[in-house]
């Protein structure tokens, strides 16, 4: 599937979870439910995927944890909080970054309208 199509998919699936649940769980919830989503979709989602990082030539294990990481190439982290701020932003930028992928999509689902809490990503300096 192309990346857009896969896009597009994980927009509903996540409107789909949004529209069952509504706002105001915790965000694990909102990740474990969009992965069940994701995958009756046919698309394969990894849930809390820890990974590690290279600091001064060592391998950090479990340095950092993606919320989901879909068909092993978009990062999708998600918040239930008031308002996404610039840190949220820099977060799954800087997550991006170090797995070089070019774009992922950060959702909030705490929003009345969850396409007001969507934003996607792009990391400018990937391969």
């Amino acid at each position: 599937m192309e990346d857009e199509a896969l896009f597009k998919e994980i927009l509903n699936a996540a409107f789909a979870v949004h529209s069952a649940l509504g706002p105001g769980l915790l965000e694990s919830a909102y990740a474990r439910c969009l992965a069940v989503e994701l995958a009756e979709r046919g698309i394969s989602a990894e849930a809390e995927v820890v990974l590690p990082i290279n600091y001064r030539s060592r391998k950090i294990e479990s340095a950092f944890r993606v919320d989901l990481l879909v068909e092993k190439r978009i990062v999708v982290e998600l918040k239930s909080v008031v308002e996404l701020t610039p840190l949220h932003l820099a977060q799954v930028l800087t997550y991006l970054k170090l797995l070089n992928l070019p774009s992922g999509l950060l959702i909030n689902f705490n929003t009345v309208r969850l396409k007001d809490g969507i934003r996607r990503i792009f990391n400018n300096f990937s391969k």
